[in-house]
C-alpha cells in the first residue's frame, strides 16, 4: 500500500522499493527539480524503516544523511527535520487523511505534533493542525492558547468536551455539574453550557431570552428564522 495520498502519486520515487531510486529522487527533490518537504521526509522514512541506506553503502541512517547533507550543500539538521516530518505523516497517516491534511496545510508543522499531542487531547491537535498557521502551531504545541486568524483577526478557538457532568476545555476540568442537583436540574445546565461553548467554538455571542412556558418557546421558535432573515439583511 502505498504510504502516501494520490495527490502525490507524480513523486514515483516515494511508492518505489528501490533504493538508489529513491535516492535519486530525494536528491532531485532537494535540488529543486521537484520541491517538497512531505515528499523528501517520506523518502527519508523510508530509506530509515527499510534500512535501505545500507544498501547505498552506508553504515547508518545518519551517515547516509551526512552524505546527502555534503553533496546537496543542505544543513543536515534540515534534512533530519525532513526525516522527522516523514514520519510523523507515516506514524498519525489514518488521523491526517481523514482532516485531509497535505502539503498546502505546511508540513513542517508535522515535526511538532508529537510535542503538540504529548500535552494536548488527541482531537484538539488534529482540529487545530490544518488551520492554524506555522507560528500558532509551534506555540500551540509548547502550551500556548489555541489562536487562529480569520477575516484578519485572532480569536480563541478552544477544544470544548463534554463527559457526563463535567466540561473540558483545552483538555482542563472547566466545569462540574453538581449530580446532587437532580437529574432534570443537571440536565437543563449542560444544556445551557452546551449553547454556550458552541457560541464561543464559533466566535459568536449568546443572547439569554426568558420565555414563560413551553407555547410561548413554541411561538419564538416558529418565528425565529424570519427574524434572523431580517436581523442579517442589515
Amino acid at each position: 500500500m502505498s504510504i502516501i495520498t494520490s495527490e502525490y502519486k507524480t513523486l514515483d520515487y516515494i511508492n518505489s522499493n528501490d533504493a538508489a531510486e529513491i535516492d535519486t529522487g530525494i536528491r532531485d527533490t532537494i535540488l529543486g527539480v521537484r520541491l517538497s518537504i512531505l515528499s523528501m521526509g517520506l523518502g527519508l522514512a523510508k530509506i530509515r524503516s527499510k534500512g535501505l541506506f545500507k544498501t547505498l553503502g552506508f553504515r547508518s541512517m545518519s551517515e547516509y544523511i551526512d552524505s546527502l547533507s555534503a553533496d546537496t550543500k543542505m544543513h543536515r539538521s534540515g534534512i533530519f527535520k525532513w526525516l522527522n516530518i516523514g514520519e510523523a505523516y507515516i506514524k498519525y497517516r489514518n488521523e491526517l487523511e481523514q482532516i485531509g491534511f497535505n502539503e498546502s496545510h505546511g508540513p513542517t508543522k508535522l515535526s511538532y505534533l508529537e510535542r503538540a499531542l504529548a500535552i494536548r487531547q488527541k482531537q484538539e491537535v488534529f482540529d487545530n493542525i490544518k488551520v492554524m498557521s506555522l507560528r500558532e502551531f509551534i506555540d500551540f504545541a509548547k502550551g500556548g492558547r489555541a489562536i487562529t486568524a480569520r477575516d484578519g483577526m485572532s480569536h480563541l478557538k478552544p477544544h470544548i468536551n463534554f463527559k457526563g457532568n463535567v466540561v473540558y476545555i483545552n483538555g482542563k476540568r472547566a466545569i462540574i455539574i453538581n449530580k446532587n442537583l437532580g437529574n432534570k436540574t443537571t440536565k437543563y445546565f449542560l444544556k445551557v453550557i452546551h449553547v454556550a461553548c458552541e457560541a464561543l467554538e464559533k466566535g459568536g455571542l449568546v443572547m439569554p431570552l426568558f420565555m414563560r412556558n413551553k407555547r410561548e418557546t413554541l411561538r419564538f421558535k416558529q418565528a425565529y428564522g424570519s427574524i434572523m432573515a431580517q436581523v442579517r439583511k442589515r
